[in-house]
């Protein structure tokens, strides 16, 4: 990844990204669950399959973190996320992947319900990095035809998914090697606790994506990590786009980001 990449432009995704298209080949959008041990109860999440899924074939994984609010479900409500991803297929710009929506409140009520705010949720936000890497992650292996080196592992959600993708990932460099932040929330670690080691983490990330609406009024979180990856030149894509704190800047981010995955 060049460094030239921290200034790279995006153009907002085109008109009709988010449609549903008639006569194109659509994926799966299913329900499941798994036996989490971290947490001690059976959780759920979302997997999208692409068009054409095959056992026969070996899939790339892109982890997709919903926010404070949500959970599995969130994406797929909000975002259709499945259609998004059918038009890419279709338009022949992406690389083959699944994507797990799982909840990202590792707590046994995991229902975004009551004070989403309250101590024991915001604890289980933390947690979920050893569901996702003890739990999630294997059983994901162990159920779909998938690729299991960190190469063909990604990690990315918006605002508190956001900044869990950036604590996770980059602190999990041998699990993830493309990992984004959709306006990511003040749960992001400060960035001399986020990359303590700037200069290891270069020859180890394949992406390393950052992005924000510029009215959004978190997005000083987002500053700073970009000021300091810059400062210390840990390629990375920086992109400052359109809008505030809501869902065109993040399925707009979603249909950029996924076009980069899984390239040479």
């Amino acid at each position: 990844m060049s460094m030239d990449k921290s200034a790279r432009f995006f153009q907002p995704a085109v008109l009709g990204f988010d449609k549903e298209r008639a006569g194109i080949s659509r994926g799966k959008m299913e329900l499941v669950e798994y036996s989490s041990k971290v947490v001690g109860s059976q959780r759920k999440a979302m997997i999208y399959t692409p068009p054409n899924y095959s056992s026969d074939q070996k899939y790339n994984v892109l982890y997709l973190l919903h926010g404070i609010g949500g959970d599995e479900m969130e994406w797929h409500n909000h975002a259709n996320v499945q259609v998004i991803l059918d038009n890419l297929y279709a338009d022949n710009k992406l690389a083959p992947m699944i994507v797990v929506l799982p909840n990202g409140r590792a707590m046994a009520n995991d229902r975004a319900e009551g004070d989403i705010f309250a101590a024991d949720k915001l604890e289980a936000f933390e947690r979920f990095e050893a569901d996702l890497l003890q739990d999630l992650i294997p059983f994901i292996q162990s159920q779909y035809s998938v690729l299991t080196d960190r190469a063909n592992r990604a990690l990315a959600g918006l605002s508190m998914g956001g900044g869990q993708s950036l604590n996770i990932g980059l602190s999990n460099t041998d699990h993830f090697a493309w990992i984004g932040g959709f306006s990511s929330a003040p749960n992001t670690k400060e960035p001399e606790h986020l990359v303590p080691h700037p200069q290891a983490l270069i020859d180890k990330l394949s992406l390393l994506w950052i992005s924000c609406g510029v009215d959004d009024q978190l997005k000083q979180v987002s500053d700073r990590t970009h000021t300091y990856l810059l400062q210390h030149r840990v390629p990375h894509i920086w992109y400052e786009e359109s809008g505030g704190h809501d869902w065109p800047v993040w399925k707009n981010d979603l249909y950029h980001f996924s076009q980069l995955l899984f390239r040479s």
